[in-house]
Parts: structure tokens; sequence; C-alpha cells
């Protein structure tokens, strides 16, 4: 998308974007326990949906800027188990944006109770590989999610 919807930059919002989740078979082992490398499946899908709200999603921005996000670092504490048919939320926040990377953290939460919470380091890509900055209107976009939080905090 090369144009962002004038109430994407602009209104409000709230600290973190809430994207609903629902545990299915799939997701998890034989005890109907989350297997925990699902928990990065959920928080992608949750980043990929922030996005979209932003007013960009993967595939503009490739084609309107030529980058892509990249996670760089995640570091993940998983504190309780979640389980099959569990209903939860990604709540994701964006803690800081710097020149060509941003940081976010995302909550995974049943019932408002946090089960996992994942620090990450994303990086702004060009189509070579290599870091490039994040674009003005892509930043203003993002500047709606800032909050200053970390782990253990």
């Amino acid at each position: 998308m090369t144009d962002v919807p004038a109430a994407a930059a602009t209104e409000p919002r709230a600290a973190a974007h809430i994207f609903p989740v629902r545990v299915y078979y799939e997701d998890t082992d034989a005890w109907g326990v989350v297997y925990h490398a699902n928990y990065l499946r959920f928080a992608e899908r949750a980043r990929t949906e922030l996005l979209r709200e932003l007013g960009f999603d993967h595939v503009g921005l490739r084609e309107s800027h030529g980058l892509a996000f990249a996670v760089r670092r995640c570091t993940a504490d998983y504190l309780r188990p979640a389980h099959l048919d569990d209903a939860l939320e990604v709540h994701t926040s964006i803690a800081e944006v710097g020149g060509a990377s941003t940081r976010m953290i995302q909550t995974i939460k049943r019932e408002g109770e946090d089960l996992a919470v994942l620090e990450l380091l994303l990086v702004c890509m060009g189509g070579n590989g290599k870091a490039v900055r994040i674009p003005d209107d892509v930043r203003r976009c993002m500047s709606g999610y800032e909050v200053n939080t970390a782990i253990g905090e």
C-alpha cells in the first residue's frame, strides 16, 4: 500500500493491539498442552494483524517500499501452559521504534492471566537483505502503539 488511510495515522489507539486466538488440536501435544513453538506462531499472526490495522500488509510493503520486517531476536518467557480449546489473546505493544528496527512486547493471555511474554527485535530489511530505515509513514503509524515497557516491568 502506498497511501496510509488518514484514520490509521491519526486515530488514538489503546496501548496494545489485541488479537484473539483459539487453541486447536494441531497446536497441542498428546496431553492437550500448547507446544512451546506455537506461541511464536500466535505472536506472528498478531504482528501481521497489527500491521494490517496500521494500514499496511506484508505484500504491500514489499511492493510499495521494497522492504520487509524480519525477527532478529526473540526472548520468550513461558509462565503457564495454554490448553486445547483455550481462548487466548495476544497483546502486542511497540516498546521502541528505532531507525531501522522496532522492539515489540507480546503477551499471550488467557482470561487476563499472562501465559507467555515475548520481547522481539524486528529489523526493517530491503530486498538485498540489509537493514534499511523504516519509512516515515510506517513509523508514524507505529507510534500509536508505542509504550515504554519491557519484560519484568
